[in-house]
């Protein structure tokens, strides 16, 4: 296996963003401003030299995805690619929902009524089986579902890169929150989230993940 980079972007902010609603699986366009910060984005990872480019099959990490590799010394090298693996936590019935209701909802029979109070008393992968257990359909990921599905997205970046490779992976706030925090090597804070169009890097060395950048503000 080989030794790599992965440099993982949120998308740029959406219209879902803006209202502060529950938005995995259900997806809404790149804003004005989203859009505007994707390409500030794109202006700071120019010359970077990747090899590869991914993203969820989202249509807001898609097009952050294409504005980024558009401006990127190789594009004509690259062609994005879309993994489902690396989609956002999917909320099931609270998708589209506001997230301050949901996650108070979600948080009320432990204790905790926002999703920083839940997630820093029981941790992300806890946040996921409470999120399942309030779901009346039973619809939304659990953390073992969630997991399950990342690390088909891991796997595929192990099969595809080489020694040396930086490749590009466009994702999602929750889902690169979660990823630090499995591989968190620099002691990052749970409870910050990733912002728009930020920037985490991952090293990979023989299948070790260590997560040694998070959220740097590109824009």
């Amino acid at each position: 296996m080989a030794k790599y980079q992965v440099y993982i972007v949120r998308h740029g902010k959406t219209w879902f963003n803006r209202y502060d609603k529950m938005q995995g699986w259900s997806d809404t366009p790149l804003a004005p401003d989203g859009l505007k910060v994707a390409e500030q984005a794109a202006d700071a990872l120019k010359d970077v030299d990747f090899s590869a480019a991914f993203s969820s099959d989202a249509r807001r990490a898609i097009d952050t995805c294409k504005i980024i590799v558009d401006k990127n010394k190789n594009h004509d090298k690259i062609t994005p690619v879309k993994l489902p693996a690396f989609r956002e936590e999917f909320y099931g019935y609270f998708e589209g929902n506001s997230s301050a209701e949901t996650w108070f909802i979600v948080g009320q029979p432990h204790d905790a009524e926002t999703y920083g109070e839940l997630i820093s008393k029981y941790g992300m992968d806890k946040s996921k089986d409470f999120l399942k257990e309030a779901d009346p359909f039973h619809d939304a990921e659990n953390a073992e579902e969630y997991w399950e599905r990342v690390n088909q997205g891991f796997e595929k970046l192990d099969e595809v890169a080489k020694d040396g490779d930086k490749i590009l992976l466009v994702s999602h706030g929750t889902t690169i929150r979660s990823i630090m925090d499995r591989y968190n090597a620099g002691n990052f804070d749970i409870t910050v989230s990733p912002r728009n169009s930020s920037l985490t890097i991952m090293e990979v060395d023989n299948g070790d993940r260590k997560v040694t950048t998070y959220n740097k503000l590109l824009s």
